[in-house]
């Protein structure tokens, strides 16, 4: 004689595994916007004599690259750097050029290296990131000198330092974008 399911024998924390998937819309945008809310963080008004917010933007787009390896194409860059170009303040241009070329220098990392860790992936976020900053910085008509390099310490001191944390929150960002829904049928 065969017993019957129990009810809960096929759920989970949604219901009936029946007629869940992915949503595409969500797994498509979910990457895309948290790049350019972290490029609008630059609209928020911070007071200070140096610069100390980070290129959330640009973490956020090294975190996903690193994070989902195959997730953007590599000329992602592109339109991302110009989003970024419009609320950055920094001349036309600039991101979309330091974007596309980190785009391309992570590509051509993990063709090198395909199989890397987090301390890996974070010592490559931190070179990419302090030298996106210092070109950037060059870009702005700043002066190459000593005080240059002193008033950007803190703010690479508080990229470098973000770029885990970033990471996590784009894992979180991941597991969210990937997460069964109910599917209309």
């Amino acid at each position: 004689m065969i017993a019957e399911l129990s009810n809960k024998a096929r759920s989970d924390r949604y219901g009936s595994k029946i007629n869940r998937t992915h949503s595409p819309v969500r797994a498509y945008l979910v990457p895309w916007l948290s790049i350019v809310l972290g490029s609008l963080v630059a609209l928020l008004p911070v007071a200070s004599a140096v610069p100390l917010v980070p290129p959330l933007g640009f973490l956020m787009l090294l975190s996903w690259r690193l994070v989902r390896p195959g997730l953007f194409p590599v000329w992602a860059g592109f339109p991302l750097g110009l989003v970024d170009d419009m609320f950055s303040g920094q001349p036309f241009g600039s991101a979309i050029m330091l974007w596309s070329a980190t785009m391309i220098a992570i590509e051509i990392l993990e063709t090198r290296f395909p199989w890397r860790g987090f301390f890996q992936d974070w010592a490559v976020s931190g070179l990419l990131a302090t030298g996106y900053l210092m070109i950037a910085a060059l870009f702005s008509g700043g002066k190459l000198g000593l005080t240059m390099f002193a008033v950007l310490v803190p703010q690479v001191v508080l990229t470098l330092a973000l770029i885990p944390i970033l990471s996590r929150f784009v894992s979180g960002l991941d597991r969210f974008r990937l997460a069964r829904v109910r599917g209309l049928d």
